[in-house]
């Protein structure tokens, strides 16, 4: 069912030690299609003015956890609520922006038309001009979007999700067909507008990306959030070390050190993952006196979300990816 009018709540924000507003929120919530169950008895949270990334291997559940958000569609069991209502609502729906991968705009329009008739829906748009900065779009707003590079067309819709000015944003894979530098200054856009308050929930299957602008990080697994917390409590649950050097033991001597969680071998060098890397150290340099190249660096966030979604789903190559 989709929650009409529930008490406001108050969080406690584990960056600023502030309490913020819960802005939007699964409780409960289970989410069958046919005998395939997409989420389960999920709670899940989003708070006003953070950015949220939600993580997950294929088929996890988060593109589906968006859509109820979004008012797509509807659960099967609990609430659902956004702004204290019901996201199908008017109210709410003009204080949303969404950028969906299965957006489909037409070809014909130019990018700019396509600007105006979306910000036609919302009461305070932003305005055009500043729509096309923001995404970068100045130079093309006259042509058709069926011209565009699946790179330029990424930012139309990046462009569409925003114009309106809303309070709180889903960014679906927002970068996925951009180049680094594209991708970079999309993240500078991004960061802005977390500046000005807006709420973001952003979906992505590059784990950089989740590290670098995240206040926030949810792992969901099989329709459960199995991991939640900063992008640095995340990575703090699995091994926190890495690791890399050049030796002539052999793979399984070094499994074999206490302390060693995983050891891979790439091209002449062994990676270690390890939760403290001195008494490993020690070890390697009292085994093999030829010991070289020693690297030590703290693990990512990709290494912690390997580990989390190994551990929830049993295997050994999960995939990374931002969709369903």
């Amino acid at each position: 069912m989709l929650a009409t009018m529930p008490e406001i709540q108050e969080l406690h924000d584990v960056r600023s030690h502030s309490p913020r507003t819960v802005v939007a929120q699964l409780r409960q919530v289970s989410k069958t299609f046919g005998e395939v169950q997409a989420l389960r008895n999920l709670d899940f949270s989003v708070r006003a003015g953070e950015l949220l990334a939600l993580l997950g291997p294929n088929g996890a559940g988060k593109t589906t956890a968006v859509k109820l958000f979004l008012g797509l569609m509807r659960p099967t069991a609990g609430t659902v609520n956004v702004f204290g209502g019901n996201p199908i609502h008017a109210e709410v729906r003009t204080r949303i922006g969404a950028m969906l991968q299965v957006a489909k705009v037409p070809e014909t329009l130019k990018v700019r038309e396509h600007i105006d008739l979306f910000s036609s829906y919302y009461p305070r748009p932003l305005p055009q001009a500043e729509t096309l900065a923001i995404a970068g779009l100045q130079e093309i707003k006259d042509r058709p979007f069926g011209e565009l590079s699946g790179g330029q067309k990424q930012r139309v819709l990046f462009a569409l999700a925003l114009c309106g000015d809303p309070d709180l944003l889903f960014l679906d894979e927002p970068t996925v067909g951009l180049d680094v530098e594209a991708r970079r200054l999309l993240w500078e856009q991004i960061r802005k507008l977390v500046e000005r308050g807006k709420t973001i929930l952003l979906t992505t299957h590059y784990l950089e990306e989740a590290d670098a602008l995240a206040d926030r990080v949810a792992v969901i697994n099989r329709g459960e959030v199995i991991a939640e917390g900063t992008p640095s409590e995340i990575k703090a649950k699995t091994c926190g070390r890495r690791i890399r050097c050049m030796s002539s033991l052999d793979i399984d001597t070094v499994r074999a050190f206490p302390g060693v969680a995983e050891v891979r071998r790439d091209r002449d060098s062994y990676e270690i993952r390890v939760a403290d890397a001195e008494p490993v150290l020690r070890e390697l340099l009292l085994r093999d006196s030829t010991v070289r190249g020693i690297e030590v660096v703290g693990a990512g966030l990709e290494e912690a979300f390997l580990a989390l979604t190994q551990n929830g789903n049993g295997s050994s190559e999960p995939q990374i990816s931002g969709r369903q």
